[in-house]
């Protein structure tokens, strides 16, 4: 089965990785409008729009799955790629939720995220929905994000900013934390120090990827990233990576978000001058 894998940016790219541990034979395509990131930060229209472009560029690719790495658009803009595109697609936010509900036992469940999933609430409606009475307290952490994309995932600076942030969550007993940004689980270590033994942290990018397996059939691995195999984790030709602007440092942040060398990548046009 050959997947999509669509992201703002170059956070996907840990379900990528993910995604190469539970199926490495499956053929993928990533798009990550790199060009326009962050969404985040963008309204609900921009982010829908943007949100059609990518699942009308996919679609035209030949993918048989789409999966939706962005969290704000999974929140924002999941119908609009089901609408148009014409196999299975799956956002962030489901297997999230579903991993947090199997982790927590207190009921009191953290998630964390850009401003506008935070804004969204789709986290928090979602557990709310399949388990009535639960606790969802969430954090907006956008500093996060350019700490994992400067490599400063641990040290000093990442400590304080996660203490700053995570202080609050802590304070109401939380036992799960939803990283609700395919940035986050570059960060998750020092996540886990702030937050402490007894809190789990749910790698939605790692639960969409076992979803994905799950969709075909396949047998699910345990939570977590795992070394890559021999040969390398993508095969240039058959695992394309196409972004809307390949400037800047997109090749640096972007095998340090792989956790592999990143195959030559291509240029995708969106909208209406593709």
């Amino acid at each position: 089965m050959k997947w999509g894998v669509f992201d703002s940016g170059v956070g996907g790219l840990t379900v990528v990785h993910a995604l190469k541990e539970l199926l490495p034979d499956d053929p993928l395509d990533y798009l990550g409008d790199t060009a326009r990131v962050p969404y985040g930060i963008r309204s609900v229209e921009t982010v829908r729009r943007y949100a059609r472009e990518a699942a009308e560029f996919l679609a035209g690719r030949g993918a048989d799955g789409l999966i939706v790495a962005c969290n704000t658009a999974s929140a924002l803009a999941l119908d609009v790629f089901c609408d148009l595109f014409p196999g299975p697609v799956l956002g962030v936010v489901e297997p999230g939720v579903q991993e947090a509900l199997a982790a927590t036992a207190s009921g009191r469940v953290g998630v964390i995220g850009t401003p506008a999933t935070i804004r969204s609430d789709a986290y928090g409606r979602r557990l709310r929905e399949l388990r009535p009475g639960i606790e969802v307290h969430s954090a907006a952490c956008p500093l996060f994000v350019p700490l994992a994309e400067e490599g400063w995932t641990d040290g000093e600076i990442p400590a304080l900013v996660a203490e700053r942030y995570l202080a609050p969550l802590r304070a109401h007993g939380i036992d799960a934390l939803v990283l609700g940004c395919t940035h986050y689980p570059l960060l998750a270590a020092t996540i886990a120090r702030t937050m402490g033994a007894g809190v789990s942290l749910v790698d939605s990018a790692a639960a969409v990827a076992r979803a994905a397996a799950a969709h075909e059939g396949k047998p699910l691995a345990p939570a977590g990233r795992g070394a890559l195999r021999d040969g390398g984790l993508l095969r240039p030709g058959r695992d394309r990576i196409f972004v809307t602007d390949p400037g800047g440092s997109f090749r640096g942040v972007a095998d340090r978000f792989l956790g592999a060398p990143l195959p030559e990548p291509e240029v995708a046009v969106l909208g209406p001058h593709a």
